[in-house]
């Protein structure tokens, strides 16, 4: 099996050289880029199977350079790594298409889950996962990854459109934030129950009437949430 390619866009040389370091250890091929632009570069001319993108970065930004990625039509999975621990960092990097996010310091362990994780998002799916769904205005179709809402396009990012995927195949159901974060995000962190939080408001702002007062995906205090047709 060819063996899976990873992007590190980072200027600290040591962290890139630590981190490469690690994961060539699990079997994987990396290259390291030290600039927003060569971080766009490396990712157009060798197609990775995942990015891990700081944000602060000489040249170009990381928030930029991931909506370069996005806006060229690049859909790999990104992984921000960011000293940057703010929930509205984490709110505009989830939003611009981030597929994950660790702060610094972190653990070498429970990043390589995470980059483990996130690669399992290319593999094959259920097939029962491909049926269309609707509710209210909304219309689905997860073979395309496609949402429009009363028949306009709806952008939804990798994570939004997979954490909605999650919803649509248990109506009704409590789901708690770590199953949620085990289905979609493939691990479990306490920490980052936030994370959850975040894609759920940004499915309410893009699909709900009322984002305020959501009629589909309701708060269940305590417990997390239930997706109601």
């Amino acid at each position: 099996m060819t063996s899976r390619r990873i992007l590190i866009v980072e200027d600290n040389e040591d962290l890139s050289f630590g981190l490469r370091r690690t994961l060539e250890s699990e079997g994987y091929d990396v290259e390291v880029a030290g600039d927003g632009p060569g971080g766009i570069a490396a990712a157009r001319d060798r197609r990775p199977n995942l990015v891990i993108l700081d944000l602060m970065l000489p040249g170009l930004d990381g928030f930029k350079v991931l909506r370069a990625l996005r806006d060229q039509g690049m859909q790999m999975p990104v992984l921000i790594l960011s000293a940057k621990g703010e929930e509205t960092d984490k709110v505009f990097g989830f939003r611009v298409g981030a597929d994950d996010y660790v702060t610094k310091p972190f653990g070498l362990s429970e990043l390589i889950a995470r980059v483990a994780a996130l690669l399992r998002r290319g593999l094959p799916v259920d097939p029962s996962a491909q049926t269309a769904h609707a509710f209210g205005d909304v219309a689905v179709n997860p073979a395309a990854r496609v949402v429009t809402k009363a028949g306009q396009p709806v952008a939804l990012t990798p994570k939004e459109f997979d954490l909605l995927l999650a919803f649509l195949q248990r109506p009704g159901a409590v789901l708690s934030r770590n199953e949620l974060l085990r289905e979609v995000w493939g691990h479990a962190a306490d920490v980052l129950t936030r994370t959850v939080d975040i894609h759920v408001g940004e499915l309410r702002r893009k699909l709900e009437d009322h984002p305020s007062a959501p009629r589909h995906f309701a708060t269940v205090r305590k417990a997390g949430y239930r997706f109601d047709r």
